[in-house]
C-alpha cells in the first residue's frame, strides 16, 4: 500500500521591524543579519515620527508611566521601518529580537538582537510586531502610502510556482545532474539566465538582395 505524503504548505507572512533612533546607525549591520536570518525586506523607508504619531503608533501603552519616555525616545531621531518576510515572520522576529528588556535580555538570550543593540527596558533598539493582526496595523501606519499586494499564499503559490517557475527549474536541475560541474550553483545560475523564457529575444530582418 503507497502512502500518500502530505504536500507542503507554502504560507508568508509579513512583520513590522524598527529600528529605533539610537541604533540607526548600526541599520546596514541589523540588516545583514535579518537578511542572514531568512528574512526578505518587502519594504524600507527611513522617517523621523513626531510625538503625535509615536502616541498613536503606541497607543497600547498609553496611561502607562514610561508613556512620555517612550514618545520622547522615539521622536528623538529618525527611525528605519522595514516589512519582513518569511514562513511565521512574527513570531521568528520576536524570537530574533529576544525580551524587550535588554538587560534581562543580555542575562538570558544573550545572542538577541536586543542583547546587542539595546540598553535597558526604554532603550531596547528595536521593534517587533507582536502578532499577525498588530503586523498588519503597524504596517499600514508606516507604510501608508503603499498598497503592498498580498504574498501569494497556500495554493495561490503553488499555482504560481507550477506555472512561471518548476517547469524552467527542474529542466535546470535535471541539466546540472548530467553535466555535474565544479562550481554548481554559478552553473546553474547561468543556465537559468540563459534558458529564461521571458528573456528578450532579437529579432532579425533577413533582407533579399535582388540581381538585376
Amino acid at each position: 500500500m503507497q502512502m500518500l505524503m502530505p504536500e507542503p504548505q507554502i504560507f508568508v507572512e509579513k512583520t513590522l521591524a524598527l529600528i529605533k533612533p539610537d541604533v540607526v546607525a548600526k541599520e546596514e549591520e541589523i540588516e545583514d543579519l535579518i537578511l542572514r536570518s531568512g528574512f526578505v525586506v518587502v519594504q524600507k523607508r527611513k522617517l523621523q515620527l513626531s510625538p503625535e504619531q509615536c502616541s498613536i503608533f503606541y497607543a497600547d501603552q498609553y496611561g502607562k508611566m514610561f508613556f512620555p519616555n517612550l514618545a520622547a525616545y522615539m521622536s528623538s531621531g529618525p527611525s528605519v521601518a522595514m516589512v519582513l518576510a518569511r514562513h511565521h515572520a512574527v513570531s521568528h522576529w520576536k524570537e530574533l529580537l529576544g525580551p524587550s528588556n535588554s538587560i534581562k535580555a543580555r542575562m538570558t538570550h544573550p545572542h538577541s538582537l536586543r542583547a546587542i543593540y539595546g540598553t535597558d527596558d526604554l532603550r531596547n533598539g528595536l521593534h517587533g510586531s507582536i502578532s499577525i493582526s498588530s503586523a498588519e496595523r503597524e504596517i499600514r501606519f508606516m507604510f501608508p502610502e503603499v498598497i503592498s499586494e498580498p504574498i501569494p499564499a497556500g495554493q495561490r503559490a503553488r499555482d504560481y510556482l507550477n506555472l512561471h517557475v518548476n517547469p524552467t527549474l527542474l529542466a535546470g536541475l535535471t541539466a546540472l545532474c548530467k553535466e555535474k560541474p565544479a562550481d554548481p550553483m554559478t552553473w546553474l545560475a547561468d543556465w537559468l539566465m540563459e534558458h529564461n523564457p521571458n528573456k528578450p529575444r532579437l529579432q532579425h530582418h533577413v533582407t533579399e538582395e535582388h540581381q538585376e
